[in-house]
């Protein structure tokens, strides 16, 4: 099914660490008496999310919940690629959701890479610290300016004042287009009728790209017209792009442009056209 977005969902980065001594102590002899960091660290991620994905940090979340525009315009929406895409976990992630919501309307708490000691190399040593980077996905119904004095509150209430948040941040701030603007609803009906099928409106893309140039800097409304599909194995060194998913873009973008020189556009094409951003790396996202 083809697809626009008209924002993406922002990242907001950060470690975990707990380091309790300058180095390791034997297993044998302090095992049961030096307290290991890396059973502290498991212990302060699965307070932050339950066994199913659901966050238990309230103020990462949308802070009125998801808009009903936005709700409206992710009815029916299909999710899931093809090829080698991983599979839905209809058990993961926030209940009460629809998969579309889940990753289009909501925050996700993902821990990118987590380490203690050398797992190639173990050896017999309690360790002296263990690091976690982890990373939420959330859209502009969040407020980043608020997660990390949130998650301090709730590691400290959870019993956690010795994990650490170091190098926390936004790597890429959300955006968001209304769906209805009237920029977004001449792209949606120039690709139907390039494609002569039916356009899913997305209101962010899962992903992230930088958006907010658009609409925060240059004050213009934003379509992204994705090139490629979920299974494309994106940032993987077998990152593709089918044939036939390349070719239906190009058809749609140059009825876009087509469009655009043929007039009927919502204002001036000469200002607003900056706002048709095509996303030809990968599926476009980051």
């Amino acid at each position: 099914l083809p697809t626009i977005a008209t924002g993406t969902r922002g990242t907001f980065h950060f470690d975990l660490l707990v380091s309790l001594r300058r180095g390791g102590v034997h297993s044998g002899h302090w095992g049961g008496l030096a307290a290991d960091p890396a059973v502290i660290l498991a212990h302060a991620l699965a307070s932050i999310c339950d066994r199913h994905g659901r966050i238990l940090v309230p103020g990462w979340l949308p802070k009125a919940g998801i808009p009903a525009a936005t709700k409206s315009v992710l009815e029916g929406c299909p999710v899931g690629g093809s090829g080698q895409s991983a599979a839905i976990d209809p058990d993961w992630g926030e209940p009460g959701l629809t998969d579309a919501e889940k990753i289009f309307a909501w925050t996700s708490f993902i821990v990118l890479a987590m380490t203690s000691g050398t797992p190639a190399h173990p050896v017999n040593a309690v360790a002296p610290d263990a690091r976690a980077h982890c990373q939420l996905r959330y859209t502009v119904d969040a407020d980043p300016a608020t997660f990390e004095a949130d998650l301090r509150r709730h590691l400290d209430a959870a019993g956690f004042p010795e994990v650490r948040i170091e190098r926390a941040g936004i790597r890429m701030p959300a955006s968001r287009t209304d769906p209805a603007h009237p920029w977004v609803r001449f792209a949606a009906d120039s690709i139907a009728r390039s494609l002569d099928r039916r356009v899913q409106i997305i209101p962010n893309a899962a992903g992230g790209l930088p958006g907010d140039v658009f609409v925060d800097h240059l004050d213009v409304p934003l379509v992204w017209v994705p090139h490629s599909y979920n299974g494309c194995q994106q940032h993987g060194p077998d990152e593709h792009i089918l044939a036939s998913s390349l070719r239906e873009a190009i058809t749609a973008f140059a009825g876009l442009w087509w469009d655009l020189g043929a007039g009927n556009t919502p204002s001036a094409p000469s200002i607003d056209a900056r706002c048709l951003v095509p996303a030809i790396h990968g599926a476009g996202l980051g």
